[in-house]
């Protein structure tokens, strides 16, 4: 199996609120497998193809330019630029008092 390249984080904001980073894919690189701690917000910069790998399987996602979803803390996963386009997004951690 070939290693994947990993995708380029860029942290944006880190204070006491929140944590935000930009996460620059090209197509089939990875951010590697990781535990969100925190509840978070992902809005896409570009259209994304992604497959989201669990420890249940993977699946298929398609998330376009815009839009946005929210997750709860606890999430573990390895998200995959599936697509043969470069994919961009930010995402935003809620730190909690």
């Amino acid at each position: 199996m070939t290693k994947r390249k990993q995708a380029i984080a860029t942290n944006l904001v880190r204070d006491e609120r929140v944590v935000v980073a930009r996460y620059d894919f090209a197509p089939n690189s990875e951010t590697g497998w990781h535990r969100h701690e925190m509840d978070y917000v992902v809005v896409a910069l570009t259209d994304c193809q992604m497959l989201i790998e669990d420890r249940s399987g993977s699946k298929s996602v398609t998330v376009a330019r815009g839009e946005a979803y929210s997750r709860r803390a606890g999430v573990e996963h390895n998200v995959v630029n599936s697509g043969d386009q470069a994919m961009s997004f930010v995402e935003t951690e809620l730190l909690t008092p």
